[in-house]
């Protein structure tokens, strides 16, 4: 994939702006696990998805999520590497949706959900199945609202962008979230790392849904916010999008 010097540009302003945010925005710990932070600054993503594609955003999401985890106040902590890749998801299932391939998206999404129900702290077909009800109701409403928002990008409407911005970011940070929880659900991660057995995971899955889907409703919000007059002023600049424009949207 050749990368034309716009986007370089894009790519580069965007993660040190994702750094930035990084450094003065507030942070939810995890239940149970103060070590791990949950950025509100992630919500960038969703909108790098919308402005870079599928591709570019979610190598844009990857390198701001990098930097803020290897500089200050990041620490290179260990606690932070299995969830590197929950911003890159979530820009890559936005600018899948954004650019009409909405079925890899729920591809990658309905993965994500499917796999966790095999793992050990859910076992499917057992008494902890509701383990995987817990984690995943809140994802499998985000995997459903794909095909509605993919037909909302069909309208050309500026009344209805920021409500499917809105759904777009919700979606792709449902992703986000998703990832995280599987990456938690593996022995590797949560005995080899943080050094906790499978009942006390279980335990945190089971209050997670609690907080969590509010969290992302907030990133949902944030990211409309910002991405609808980004757009607008982008598009006027005749820089929107820098990936193509999907079939029959204007903007």
């Amino acid at each position: 994939m050749r990368i034309s010097a716009k986007e370089e540009a894009f790519i580069i302003v965007f993660a040190a702006l994702y750094y930035a945010l990084s450094v003065v925005s507030p942070y939810v710990p995890a239940i149970g696990l103060p070590d791990i932070k949950i950025h509100l600054e992630a919500f960038m993503a969703s909108i790098f998805g919308i402005i870079l594609g599928a591709e570019l955003g979610a190598l844009t999401a990857f390198i701001g999520a990098f930097v803020a985890w290897v500089l200050p106040p990041g620490s290179a902590s260990v606690y932070g590497v299995p969830f590197l890749l929950s911003p890159p998801l979530n820009a890559l299932t936005v600018g899948l949706i954004y650019s009409k391939r909405w079925k890899e998206a729920a591809g990658v999404l309905a993965l994500l959900i499917g796999v966790f129900w095999f793992t050990l702290p859910c076992t499917p077909l057992s008494q902890y199945s509701y383990i995987g009800l817990a984690v995943t109701w809140d994802k499998i409403i985000a995997l459903a609202l794909i095909v509605p928002v993919a037909l909302l990008l069909r309208k050309s409407q500026w009344k209805v962008l920021p409500v499917t911005f809105f759904l777009l970011a919700f979606v792709g940070n449902q992703t986000d979230s998703m990832w995280g929880s599987l990456a938690f659900a593996f022995p590797v991660v949560y005995n080899g790392i943080f050094g906790l057995n499978v009942e006390t995971v279980r335990w945190l899955f089971v209050v997670s849904p609690f907080v969590y889907p509010a969290i992302r409703i907030i990133q949902a919000f944030l990211a409309a916010v910002v991405a609808v007059p980004l757009v607008k002023a982008l598009k006027s600049a005749g820089w929107f999008p820098l990936w193509g424009k999907p079939e029959n949207q204007e903007i």
